[in-house]
């Protein structure tokens, strides 16, 4: 593949990929505050929110081994997208739709997620491509979304409304069913077997293949870690600034300097090993927010935790990568799926419980973020030196 023809490849993985996630990330804003404006109901908001996250970890096997197996998934992520809009804008139309709709087609909404998030992550690496720079893209892709989706819900919903920056999320996860087309998606030529012998397979493979164990376990702790600095950073912000808003800082710090280091991540050179760089990157991103974690001052505080999540870029790329090269042919969907839902999922275990423990110092949560990181850095001490 030449320089320019990457060039586009990595273009159209972009438009395929960066709506949908977009789109999610940003529902989960839109979605509680459009609540609370109807209701002022908090704990709804936050209710209703989950019921369009938490259902992709069930979801997540079966979509895998289904990707792992059709002969042409493109339709099927097509159908997803287009379901995930059509779920979003019935969101939108909350009162006068009832809440049990709109909590229906949350749920679908979620069940649809690991399409777009895992399941199109294992297909943008085929053969004859670079591996490496393919899965840079991906973590790109993440972080770009996890930047825009908020950014742009905090633009439109003062202006606008709630209801139509949710509306706003439907429209932009219809650009990635124009995209996908766009994208080269092949079918697997893998072996054969029955739906529920491949999500068993591919459920072995993760539990008990040494190198694909470790990256999952290693992956999940972090992101429990990733999890806990939204309310830390809540705290902190009151504490400095009397408004828990001007937390917003301190969170947007990280996203924007892992996005900083992702847009270096696909051009930047390397000797070491995908193992290493998730040690030593994860490793990193951990010291720089115990760092941050210093009473050092609240500006010094987002420096800090904007440099820890510069150096989360590279492991994450590493980690995608790691999932491709690790995954037996026959589940590598399953895998990323599994893979990005316990993710999720863990972070949203990180959330609930530095919600529990929010009575206790704003920067000793911070600091155990910072704790969670290393200890999933050195989580992959277990990788083997051979694998396969």
């Amino acid at each position: 593949m030449t320089a320019h023809e990457g060039k586009a490849a990595g273009m159209r993985q972009l438009a395929a990929s960066v709506p949908i996630r977009t789109a999610a990330s940003g529902a989960q804003i839109a979605i509680p505050i459009l609540v609370v404006s109807i209701s002022g109901d908090i704990a709804l908001g936050a209710a209703l929110a989950a019921l369009a996250l938490v259902p992709s970890i069930v979801a997540a096997p079966l979509v895998g081994a289904i990707l792992d197996r059709v002969h042409r998934p493109r339709p099927l992520m097509m159908g997803a997208a287009a379901g995930t809009a059509v779920a979003y804008g019935l969101a939108a139309a909350l009162d006068p739709l009832p809440v049990w709709l709109v909590a229906v087609a949350l749920v679908i909404s979620g069940l649809l997620n690991p399409f777009g998030f895992g399941g199109l992550s294992s297909f943008v690496a085929p053969a004859g491509t670079d591996a490496r720079r393919a899965y840079a893209l991906d973590a790109l892709s993440y972080n770009l979304s996890g930047v825009a989706g908020p950014a742009l819900v905090a633009l439109l919903a003062p202006t606008l409304g709630p209801r139509w920056a949710l509306a706003a999320m439907a429209a932009i996860g219809l650009v990635s069913l124009v995209a996908y087309p766009l994208l080269r998606i092949e079918r697997r030529e893998a072996e054969r077997k029955g739906l529920w012998r491949s999500i068993g397979a591919g459920l072995v493979a993760l539990s008990t293949h040494r190198p694909l164990a470790t990256i999952t376990v290693s992956g999940t702790l972090v992101e429990f870690g990733r999890g806990i600095m939204p309310i830390a950073a809540i705290g902190i912000a009151l504490i400095a600034t009397g408004d828990a808003a001007a937390s917003a800082y301190i969170v947007t710090a990280f996203a924007i300097g892992a996005l900083i280091g992702a847009l270096i991540e696909p051009i930047r050179r390397t000797s070491a090993s995908a193992q290493a760089t998730m040690l030593v990157g994860f490793g990193l991103t951990g010291l720089a927010t115990l760092a941050a974690a210093l009473d050092l001052g609240f500006w010094w505080t987002i420096v800090l935790v904007g440099l820890s999540g510069a150096c989360s870029a590279a492991p994450t790329a590493a980690m995608l990568t790691l999932r491709r090269l690790e995954s037996p042919d026959d589940v590598v969907a399953q895998v990323f799926t599994v893979g990005s839902a316990l993710r999720t999922t863990a972070s949203a275990g990180g959330t609930a419980v530095a919600g529990l423990l929010a009575g206790l110092d704003p920067l000793l949560l911070l600091a155990a973020s910072g704790a969670v990181w290393i200890v999933g850095a050195l989580t992959m001490l277990a990788f083997p030196r051979r694998a396969r």
